[in-house]
This record gives C-alpha cells, structure tokens and sequence, in this order.
C-alpha cells in the first residue's frame, strides 16, 4: 500500500495545534471577564455531568463581572456548587436565578505565573506543530522511496510543508503575544 500525501491535511493538523492553543489560552484568567473561563465548569444536573453552558446562559455585563443566568430555579444550587469546586478562585453571590462572578485584580507576581504558563502552552503548541511536518515530510518521502512522486515534486512538497510549519508558528507566537499582553495589561 503506497501513502498518500496531502498538503491540505498537514495545514489542517497544524490548524488544529493553534486552535488548541487558543482554547488552552482562552482559559488562563487575565484578570478580565470572559465566558470562556467558566467552559471547563460541570454541573451535575438532573442525573448527568452537565457543562455549564447547557443549564445557563453566561454573559458578560461590565469588564470584571461574569453574569450565570440559571435556567432552572431548581439548579441554582447545583451550578454554584459546580463554580465553587472548579479551582477558579470565583466566589459566586447568588440573586435569585442569577449568580454574579466578581473577578479580582490581579498581583503582579500570579501576571507573570500566568506568562509563564502561556509560554508553555505555546511551546507544546510548537512541538505539535513540528510534529505534524515531520509526520508529512516521513510520508513524503515513502512516496518518492514508492516511486508514487519523483524527486523535484518530493522537494517541492517539502518546501510546502515548511512554509505551513513557518506560517504556523508565526502565527501561534502572535497569537502567545497577544495573551501576553492582555494578562500583563492592568
């Protein structure tokens, strides 16, 4: 069975490293409201392992303050359990059917923690992403060995599947920038 070798697969792998990396990102606390820090969040609701997104709606109305909208009365207990045993550090005050996530200011020392973790987030994220370029460029060369590609096409696809791997990388420090930022900024 000779391989096959797609170019478009390869990107596609490598894209799924960099949206790992954004969903890895997404829930580092910055000191800023997001929904996306709650996504981990799971309710024990009506005999399942619910998320939090499927019991409630989550918003967010000022820049320090998370919004819980609980949808069942009945499940206000459950989803502010839920808030506290998730290691957030949120302390939910519940009104109602709705609970309110205050988010502390943060000291300078947990920002550069946080720098720390993100840098490391991007490191496995570049891993994965050479990982990918090896897997293509091993595959590329069974094929040229199979005597499915000639030599010059071989070369040429190695040179596609470095510009992608350079493309994503650019792209996953951008991205490691950005979150720098955003956790430094007070």
């Amino acid at each position: 069975m000779a391989a096959s070798f797609d170019i478009a697969e390869v990107k596609r792998r490598m894209e799924g490293a960099l949206n790992a990396l954004k969903h890895e990102l997404g829930g580092l606390r910055t000191g800023r409201a997001s929904s996306s820090l709650l996504e981990p969040v799971h309710v024990d609701a009506y005999g399942a392992s619910m998320q939090l997104s499927q019991v409630a709606t989550v918003s967010v109305p000022e820049p320090r303050l998370i919004s819980v909208q609980v949808w069942d009365r009945g499940m206000v207990g459950a989803v502010e359990k839920a808030i506290l045993n998730s290691n957030l550090g949120l302390n939910p005050q519940t009104e109602g059917q709705v609970i309110r996530l205050r988010i502390p200011e943060m000291t300078q020392d947990r920002r550069k923690e946080l720098v720390k973790v993100a840098h490391k987030y991007t490191e496995a994220a570049r891993v994965a992403v050479r990982h990918v370029r090896r897997d293509g460029l091993d595959i590329l060369k069974k094929t040229e060995k199979d005597g499915t590609i000639g030599e010059d096409e071989e070369k040429r696809l190695a040179d596609q599947v470095q510009k992608a791997t350079d493309a994503m990388i650019a792209e996953i420090d951008k991205t490691l920038l950005s979150k720098e930022k955003e956790i430094m900024q007070v």
